[in-house]
């Protein structure tokens, strides 16, 4: 008899109970017996970390900017304008778009793996998450998925079903809850499902904006960072993702998150009021979005008399093209043209060993109930 057959005859048997196992001659039990064993074999009794981050194009070519751009601007939480209007108007941003992005893409692509940093940086901080997991029981297998592009979370959740993974914990990498990112991830896992005849149960990471292991390290990422520099910055901005006003008007939490993310950090690191401010990036389209806006911000500083400015990142988990051309390069200029001289954007948590811990802290959590282990917390 090989594995699988022994382990669904092991499971034909629990699920009989030991009166109908001992009475081998009943014709009842003898046909549940022959169901049972004979159904499609599986796997069970694992626990799966799936972490998801936004997305990157698979190339920057024109085509590949195209797919990307249009899953992403597809998508009714990122834009909730109304469909027949905004898939006219998309159908115009795909002309031209995609050429002016993949330039940008190119300017930051690792060549050696030929990917966007995203997918890099991603990918490590799934393997180091794995190793950080280990002492935990039941065994849990991590995997990494993006919600734009490859590899999708529907495959990635299929596989790890197929290792025998009966539980998952599904991890947004996004400290702010936000619809346009926490919940379409959310959206994703449920669609996958509703292609699923055995599905695995399934949790979804609470944000994090507030927790004090993610502001200790922000505040550790902060202070080293600053400590390497050759000028000493006057003020210093909490750059975030920006959503349009309305979204916030209608209910989204996200600003009121950057709020207190920006807040508890500010006391971690000490400073008086005005050192860190909170501005908003990456607006698209002509509406209000969140205010202060980065860009509008980082050229007053300048023109105001403020020479050294750093920027910091704290609503990604990984540096991507927000973080590493539109304020590595685009504000930097941004910020000189006005005046300013010493500009540095200091990087995100990433890889790190702060981002690790708390991505781990997160995970570990989350998995509360479901795994244990000699790290694990009380």
């Amino acid at each position: 008899m090989t594995t699988s057959d022994q382990v669904r005859r092991e499971a034909a048997e629990g699920c009989l109970g030991p009166h109908a196992r001992q009475d081998a001659s009943g014709a009842a039990a003898a046909e549940i017996l022959r169901r049972l064993t004979d159904h499609p074999p599986f796997k069970s009794g694992r626990i799966g970390v799936l972490i998801v981050n936004l997305g990157t194009p698979e190339g920057t070519d024109y085509w590949s900017m195209r797919r990307y751009l249009k899953e992403f601007l597809s998508d009714q939480r990122v834009i909730e304008a109304p469909r027949a209007v905004w898939l006219l108007v998309l159908q115009l941003i795909l002309l031209r778009r995609p050429t002016a992005k993949g330039r940008d893409y190119a300017a930051i692509w690792n060549n050696d793996r030929n990917e966007g940093p995203l997918k890099t940086i991603t990918r490590s901080q799934a393997e180091k998450l794995a190793e950080a997991l280990k002492d935990l029981s039941p065994e849990v297998d991590v995997d990494w998925a993006m919600r734009y592009g490859q590899p999708p979370i529907a495959r990635c959740l299929a596989a790890l079903q197929a290792k025998g993974c009966d539980r998952i914990l599904v991890v947004p990498l996004y400290p702010q809850y936000c619809a346009a990112t926490t919940a379409t991830v959310g959206d994703k896992v449920f669609d996958a499902l509703k292609a699923m005849r055995w599905q695995p149960t399934i949790r979804i990471a609470a944000p994090w904006f507030d927790d004090p292991a993610y502001i200790e390290a922000l505040a550790r990422s902060t202070r080293d960072g600053l400590a390497q520099l050759d000028f000493a910055p006057e003020v210093v901005l909490a750059s975030f993702h920006g959503i349009p006003q309305a979204y916030f008007e209608n209910g989204d939490p996200y600003y009121c998150h950057c709020a207190k993310t920006t807040r508890l950090l500010a006391a971690a690191l000490g400073w008086e009021e005005g050192r860190l401010r909170m501005t908003f990036q990456s607006r698209f389209g002509p509406g209000e979005w969140l205010k202060p806006y980065t860009d509008e911000t980082v050229r007053d500083l300048a023109r105001g008399g403020v020479r050294r400015l750093a920027v910091i990142t704290p609503g990604f988990a990984a540096d991507c093209l927000e973080t590493l051309e539109e304020i590595g390069v685009e504000n930097a200029g941004y910020f000189r043209e006005a005046g300013g001289e010493h500009f540095v954007a200091i990087p995100c948590l990433n890889d790190s060993a702060d981002g690790m811990a708390v991505i781990e802290a997160v995970a570990r959590r989350e998995l509360m109930g479901w795994a244990g282990g000699k790290n694990a917390p009380p």
